[in-house]
């Protein structure tokens, strides 16, 4: 049996981790001297050698996405920090940044000297106000003792950090609209490419990475390319954060290595289901990934393995629903979200998620007809991959998997107008195990 690990959370219990005292004292700061000793390309190469992988969604294994920024070209590089995290469902990069923000400037300064980059940004979610606190007081101390700045502790290596708060847009999660954003645009997603690698941010070479994936990287250096490669699978390195909210007795973010299963995640870390429930569905990367069935508890939760299942890790936001919950009214407050959230640029996804938001509000009226349901996969099918950002396919991977998996709960609100017994609304519109939804001879009309 996998057992929980403790790498990125080390110092979570530790009271004054996040600051620089708390920080140094258990070991902080320690991978930039080993980092400096190694040239940059080397440093690349031990990222690349580790396996690790982004911890943002995609999980694009990380040294060969750094091996693709230019060299010698007489442009300055950028690394830019994606904080944003809206996926619905994940809240692993909130507790980084609270608990143990110099963990993230740590790998910033290391990630920054493999990118030959002197500027580093983080784009942190608007709403995230205590994390922001806590790291504009982290990047204070690191200037003042010389972790950041000019000739970092005598190495010759400057990198300078700045923090910016995004306006709490969904759509700036997606690299390019996040690079608009910063630019001081709206944010919307660019043609590409070229890609960020060659033209980012003010159109020079740029890195886009997740918090969670540069606070690996000081682990990776300090302890070495086989000490990571003793947690995880051998395509899926390392450990993970995985974020589990929904019908579970222990809500929370819980590390553990890559290849763990979800029951275990939820038995161990979670002490299992509230009482009386059973797994029904659940995601296993945010509501942009496709549901899976109770039946896939048992999936290692790593990137191939959940893509053999028929999902995505992403974010490894594990939201776990019960039998007593209606796949059908999760998959309209996702879709009802995704329509808010659509940056308006591209028609698939903003005229296709307002339709689909017009059917579930039907649908759970008990207005639905048979044909709404072949609707609903025409419309998916006019979305997915014809969108100009993967918002569009994050929209639809609910909808579809739950009209795969869950079908029957689909055919039995059409044919009564109402759910089936024993789960429960939550829809305020209209009380579904009444019977009083719309007259049964409207069925099939």
């Amino acid at each position: 049996m996998t057992e929980p690990v403790s790498v990125l959370t080390q110092r979570y219990d530790v009271p004054d981790a996040h600051t620089l005292a708390g920080y140094e004292r258990t070991g902080g700061y320690q991978s930039l001297a080993l980092a400096f000793d190694q040239a940059p390309t080397d440093l690349v190469q031990q990222v690349k050698d580790a396996g690790l992988r982004g911890r943002g969604g995609a999980g694009f294994p990380t040294g060969v996405k750094w091996g693709f920024t230019p060299r010698g070209a007489g442009k300055p590089t950028y690394l830019v920090v994606n904080a944003d995290e809206g996926e619905p469902g994940t809240f692993k990069d909130r507790e980084l940044m609270e608990r143990d923000p110099h963990q993230l400037l740590e790998g910033i300064v290391v990630a920054c000297h493999a990118l030959e980059s002197e500027r580093a940004f983080i784009y942190l979610r608007g709403e995230y106000l205590w994390p922001g606190i806590r790291l504009e007081h982290a990047i204070a101390e690191a200037y003042e003792a010389g972790y950041l700045g000019k000739d970092i502790k005598g190495s010759g290596i400057n990198v300078d950090v700045t923090l910016h708060y995004a306006a709490g847009a969904y759509i700036c999660g997606e690299e390019t609209a996040l690079l608009d954003s910063l630019e001081g645009r709206r944010g919307q997603p660019r043609l590409r490419p070229p890609f960020p690698a060659q033209a980012g941010v003010y159109g020079m070479p740029t890195q886009v990475n997740n918090v969670e994936t540069i606070a690996n990287v000081p682990h990776i250096v300090q302890h070495g390319v086989e000490w990571y490669r003793t947690m995880g699978t051998e395509k899926s390195p390392g450990p993970k954060l995985f974020c589990v909210s929904g019908e579970v007795n222990r809500p929370g973010n819980y590390e553990w290595p890559l290849g763990a299963t979800a029951r275990e995640i939820v038995e161990v870390s979670c002490q299992g289901m509230l009482d009386g429930r059973t797994l029904r569905f659940w995601t296993p990367g945010g509501s942009s990934t496709p549901l899976l069935t109770g039946d896939h508890a048992d999936t290692p939760m790593d990137f191939d393995a959940i893509a053999e299942a028929g999902s995505l890790l992403g974010t490894a936001a594990m939201q776990m629903f019960s039998d007593r919950t209606s796949v059908v009214e999760a998959a309209r407050n996702w879709t009802k979200f995704y329509e808010h959230e659509s940056c308006g640029k591209c028609t698939p996804c903003r005229e296709g998620t307002f339709w689909l938001s017009q059917i579930y509000d039907r649908l759970l009226e008990g207005r639905g007809r048979r044909e709404d349901l072949d609707l609903l996969d025409e419309i998916c099918d006019n979305i997915f991959g014809r969108s100009f950002c993967a918002l569009g396919d994050g929209a639809v991977s609910p909808i579809k998997s739950s009209l795969a998996h869950f079908r029957e709960e689909y055919e039995h609100l059409v044919e009564h107008g109402r759910l089936p017994e024993g789960i429960e609304s939550h829809t305020d519109a209209v009380d579904h195990n009444s019977g009083h939804g719309r007259p049964e001879q409207l069925v099939g009309t």
